[in-house]
């Protein structure tokens, strides 16, 4: 019975129980369900990625193999992303910027958490203002542009090198090689322009430019390139850098070998699209070798692992099932590396508890009639999180270390520099920002400091076109058949330097012979015209001189140009040919004779100090010989006299006092050495007095010159009134330009009393000169107060100087 009653009661809690789940679950159900479903979806069951890139092109038909077998790998891995499978969505972009967009807007139709692509630039600007949009992280493998990294794009992320890195190293080859000016052929897109106008703000770091900007349009025809060429050539550069797609590039190099344009003296730098061309060949035709030869060619640089080389085994298997005419190249291996930077990152993005949601844009809502929908495009909520992530990832993969810098730009950035000759490709070196050029691999420097300092850079032997191994020079004189116009001041003055005359050259002077002599040694010829400046009458500024060299209206100033650092702002000027300074010269008269004149060797403090030793040696004596030396004993008197005698007869080491202590005879020894030193020194001043004619003069240098107040003298034209003015504060009223010697030679002989000047500052050529006709009435007072130079004067990044200089 009992038994009974506790089965009823147990059925009744467990029909009560029953009621209490069917009323009260129903009530808490939207909250559980919530639950359980937000608890799944931190690790949702598949995540969609996106591949946006041209199938049929060098880079696309290598990165589709690449990104299937990351996906199998990714996905086989039970390391990442565990329960959760990565699926990716291509899409052909085909070539189009257009159709580049709209395939973008369809793959982020499928909800994808990353977008993989695109290669070319011009389509990553558009597609990168729709992931902005949706919050989708934009990774790109191919697209290297510089100004895709800028803050106008916060969801672009590359993941190979930048532009940026392989212009510098560009502008570091042409410095290594000290060449001046570059001609930049490329396509007029994103990728060519914007590379190109890096390049040149690399160059200008390294007092190089480019000299000629030649852009064709892309598909361009090959009469339209070989009209570009044509113009090219009859520039004075012969360094072209190639800066093109890889799909079309090679066009160039076969027109420019119809034109003779790749022989010898010519420089052809490609960026890494000709390599990547090369690489995507199985067998390289032997005329496009031919095309070649000699060109340096820049691939981003990948470190040579265990991991990479199982990849490259394993890619026949791989092109065959996936992409028939698939040729690995470098961007093979960053496509691989961008899925697995998406997995990893993934997988670092779940563990840290988050989801995975998308929500409605409103602006997208908005269609305004249009037929177009929009609205199925979705914004990824914690995009801005997740690109975070992908940013923050620290690992190594097929193409080296993947870690960013605030810049969004991966670390480390290198290139491999290789020289195409008979052989095919040769690495003649390494190029990375850490030790700029290196013939070993740029990790191997990466513990040690950075150095970039010229003298540490090396690179193997290269082979130029010509098949000539000696490096060109990377100029010519301009086919147009103008020769160089040569500037040459018209003097009036101290013409022996330079000066306008009647021969064939049409001017002479010393300069001239130099500046000849100079180009003679050239080994090619050089066609100039000397073109006289100034009027004949008074001399020529040469501040105006050189302003007309820096407005192009002449190629080279030759003559006594000084070498000053404000004119160095405007021109370039070649080493010094002649040293020079500014000098005072003033009057001098001779010293009269004096009967006292044996008293001027020495002055007053020294013949003190000269008596009052010859008393205190003569007293030491003294004090070290009284007590065992008769000679130096006796009465007071007598002792007092010995000490002054035995003190000044050894100026004529005519002492008959002998010494008889050691300590004696030591100090002895050393006063004697003493003064025989003093008297050599006397003898040759007393000597030079009498038979030299001493000639004074009241100003003793620019010190002194310059507190007189009296007026001082400049040469017409030259630099040296601005000096005094500018430099030296010495105001205009006190300076008198003088046009030649006989106006020199005269002011100087009225002095400043008479309507001349006190002195004269001029440079120490002039000088010279002047001094040799003077009768040595005049001479220099004081010390050079300026050490400068004569050089010859060119326009800014004229080549041809330079090489002469």
């Amino acid at each position: 019975m009992e038994l009974l009653v506790m089965i009823r009661a147990v059925s009744m809690g467990f029909v009560l129980l029953c009621v209490f789940v069917l009323w009260v679950l129903p009530t808490e159900g939207a909250g559980r369900e919530s639950f359980l479903r937000n608890s799944s979806s931190s690790r949702p069951s598949s995540v969609n990625v996106g591949a946006l890139f041209t199938y049929d092109s060098f880079i696309g038909r290598a990165a589709k193999p690449a990104f299937m077998a990351a996906i199998e790998d990714v996905n086989a891995d039970q390391s990442i992303l565990r329960r959760t499978k990565l699926n990716i969505v291509f899409h052909d972009s085909n070539c189009s910027g257009f159709v580049g967009t709209m395939g973008a807007l369809q793959v982020m139709e499928n909800k994808v958490i990353a977008a993989i692509g695109p290669q070319s630039s011009g389509i990553g600007h558009i597609i990168s203002h729709v992931a902005d949009e949706l919050h989708v992280p934009l990774l790109s493998f191919a697209a290297t542009d510089p100004t895709l990294s800028s803050l106008q794009f916060p969801y672009f992320l590359r993941t190979t090198q930048s532009d940026y890195f392989q212009m510098n190293a560009i502008a570091d080859f042409v410095s290594y090689w000290r060449w001046r000016e570059v001609v930049a052929i490329f396509v007029d897109d994103e990728y060519g322009r914007n590379g190109i106008s890096v390049l040149g703000d690399a160059l200008a770091k390294k007092r190089a430019k480019i000299s000629y900007k030649a852009a064709f349009t892309p598909g361009v025809d090959i009469s339209s390139i070989k009209d570009l060429l044509a113009s090219v050539n009859l520039m004075e550069s012969r360094i072209f850098v190639v800066h093109v797609n890889p799909d079309s590039g090679l066009k160039i190099f076969s027109v420019a070998k119809s034109l003779g344009m790749v022989g010898s003296g010519y420089v052809w730098i490609a960026t890494d699209w000709l390599l990547t061309a090369l690489d995507s060949v199985e067998t390289v035709d032997p005329k496009t070798m031919d095309l070649l030869q000699g060109v340096v060619a820049f691939r981003h640089y990948t470190p040579e692992s265990n991991q990479k080389r199982r990849f490259k085994e394993r890619w026949k298997s791989l092109k065959s099932k996936e992409s028939p005419g698939g040729v690995f190249n470098s961007y093979a291996m960053y496509a691989y590396d961008t899925v697995w930077l998406v997995a990893r990152a993934l997988e670092v993005f779940f563990s840290e508890g988050n989801t995975v949601t998308f929500s409605n844009d409103p602006n997208l809502g908005k269609t305004n009639g249009s037929n177009i929908k929009l609205s199925a495009l979705n914004v990824f909520n914690e995009g801005e999180r997740f690109l975070q992530v992908i940013h923050d990832m620290n690992y190594t993969g097929l193409t080296g270390q993947i870690e960013y810098d605030s810049e969004k730009n991966r670390r480390n950035p290198a290139y491999d520099i290789l020289n195409i000759n008979s052989r095919g490709p040769q690495r003649v070196g390494y190029w990375s920002n850490h030790t700029g050029f290196s013939v070993e691999p740029p990790e191997t420097f990466y513990s040690k400091p950075p150095n970039t300092y010229a003298e540490h850079q090396r690179l193997k032997e290269i082979t130029w076109p010509g098949e000539v191994t000696k490096p060109p020079r990377g100029w010519v004189f301009p086919d147009n058949g103008e020769p160089l116009k040569i500037g040459v001041p018209d003097r009036v003055s101290y013409k022996n330097y330079v000066s306008k005359d009647n021969n064939s050259l049409g001017v002479k002077g010393y300069c001239i012979d130099i500046f000849e002599a100079a180009i003679q040694l050239l080994p090619y010829p050089v066609p100039r015209t000397y073109i006289v400046y100034g009027d004949g009458k008074r001399n020529p500024s040469y501040d105006n001189l050189i302003s007309e060299v820096a407005a192009n209206n002449f190629d080279v100033a030759v003559g006594d140009v000084t070498i000053v650092t404000n004119r160095t702002k405007f021109v370039d000027f070649t080493q010094p040919f002649m040293e020079s300074g500014l000098v005072v010269v003033a009057p001098v008269k001779g010293a009269k004779s004096s009967p006292w004149s044996f008293l001027k060797p020495f002055t007053v403090e020294m013949w003190a100090v000269t008596g009052a030793f010859f008393l205190f040696v003569g007293a030491i004596i003294w004090i070290l010989e009284h007590r065992f030396n008769e000679e130096f004993r006796g009465p007071p008197r007598r002792q007092i006299i010995t000490v002054f005698w035995f003190s000044f007869s050894t100026m004529f080491f005519s002492h008959r006092e002998n010494t008889v202590s050691t300590l004696g005879r030591f100090v002895l020894l050393i006063w004697l050495f003493v003064v025989l030193i003093i008297n050599s020194s006397y003898t040759a001043s007393l000597t030079s007095i009498l038979t030299v004619q001493q000639l004074t003069s009241r100003i003793e240098g620019m010190d002194s010159l310059i507190a007189s107040n009296e007026p001082i003298g400049v040469q017409d034209g030259a630099f040296a009134y601005k000096y005094l003015v500018n430099e030296l504060n010495v105001p205009p009223s006190r300076i008198i330009s003088l046009k030649d010697e006989e106006e020199y030679l005269s002011s100087l002989q009225l002095g400043p009393r008479g309507g001349g000047v006190a002195a004269i500052v001029d440079e120490l050529p002039y000088i010279k000169t002047l001094l040799s006709n003077s009768n040595c009435k005049f001479r220099t007072v004081g010390p050079e107060f300026t050490r400068t130079g004569w050089g010859f004067v060119c326009k800014k990044g004229f080549q041809s100087i330079l090489l002469l200089g």
